[in-house]
């Protein structure tokens, strides 16, 4: 009887809860520095949310060790719905894929809560490099091996590249920045020859003339650079780009909160508003179950996972 009780008690106390959310401000954990696309995205998605939940959603910017320090920090946070986390495949697969030893799982250690989208994945080179093509980059590099360098904000790009060298049998130096918003002004200055960026920045200074796009990393031509190549397109199959992003929490969410989020995020990513935005910094809106999203997060780090044991790579 006491236990019938206890139950009772606990499932009225959940209901109430979930009822109640949120009653305070939600923190929003980014990844990266002001002014990358994910913060960008993640402003554009908060501003909504503050005025479809009644409570302000900010931004926490927490850049450093390939998104690694952001992610390991939101598994240690209550599980009250009350701090998530904007995770994409740099931190739910490529960091943990090329560590021994990550210090966090994302299948076990987060809650997820839904998609959020898919991005445009663009290799930038220097316009004084002498390379119009994909082709005529990788032959100008093969001639100089070891002197050109390529800069990464984030553990996807790391692979990426990675993935290139492979491929074409060229060599480059690699030269790490703590996200896309400063290595950007470098590949502009010419200190970093080649780049593979999603910053819709790089987008606006490809069409100013900056920044010279050779492919995109994706199966099909992207809206914003209509007239550059695909990665196949230009010669290179065996570049596999899938970069998306989502929203998590930590581990243990109560299911009912869980919904409430999936809900309104859903709902935000379906204003027309949103969407033309959001394709305006590279993504294409994509949203999704939890389920969904706990499925595709699993696929990805399978994939990454062959990717580092065959390119015999880790960070650490």
């Amino acid at each position: 009887m006491r236990f019938a009780l206890f139950l009772i008690a606990s499932l009225f106390a959940v209901g109430v809860h979930a009822q109640g959310f949120p009653s305070k401000p939600i923190k929003v954990v980014v990844p990266s520095p002001p002014g990358g696309p994910p913060d960008l995205i993640i402003r554009m998605l908060t501003n909504n949310l503050s005025a479809q939940l009644g409570q302000p959603v900010v931004v926490e910017n927490r850049p450093g060790g390939d998104s690694a320090i952001a992610a390991e920090q939101v598994t240690k946070m209550a599980p009250d719905g009350y701090t998530i986390f904007f995770g994409s495949n740099s931190a739910m697969t490529a960091a943990v894929a090329l560590r021994r030893n990550p210090a966090y799982d994302p299948l076990k250690d987060f809650t997820p809560i839904s998609m959020i989208g898919r991005a445009t994945q663009v290799l930038f080179v220097h316009p004084d490099t002498p390379a119009r093509t994909l082709q005529e980059f990788v032959a100008h590099a093969r001639a100089n091996p070891g002197k050109l360098n390529y800069g990464t904000g984030n553990p996807l790009s790391i692979l990426y590249n990675v993935q290139l060298m492979g491929a074409t049998g060229i060599s480059m130096v690699h030269v790490p920045y703590k996200g896309e918003g400063p290595l950007t002004p470098d590949l502009v200055a010419g200190r970093v020859h080649s780049a593979i960026l999603s910053n819709p920045s790089g987008f606006s200074l490809a069409k100013d003339g900056r920044l010279r796009p050779l492919a995109v990393l994706l199966d099909q031509r992207s809206p914003i650079l209509p007239d550059v190549p695909t990665i196949i397109e230009a010669g290179v199959p065996e570049v596999s780009a899938r970069h998306w992003a989502g929203i998590f929490g930590p581990p243990g969410m109560a299911g009912d909160v869980v919904a409430r989020l999936n809900r309104e995020i859903g709902a935000a990513l379906k204003k027309p508003e949103v969407v033309e935005k959001l394709l305006t910094y590279g993504y294409a809106v994509e949203t999704s179950t939890p389920a969904r999203l706990l499925e595709i997060n699993r696929d990805d780090l399978a994939l990454w996972r062959r990717l580092v044991a065959q390119a015999g790579i880790a960070l650490e």
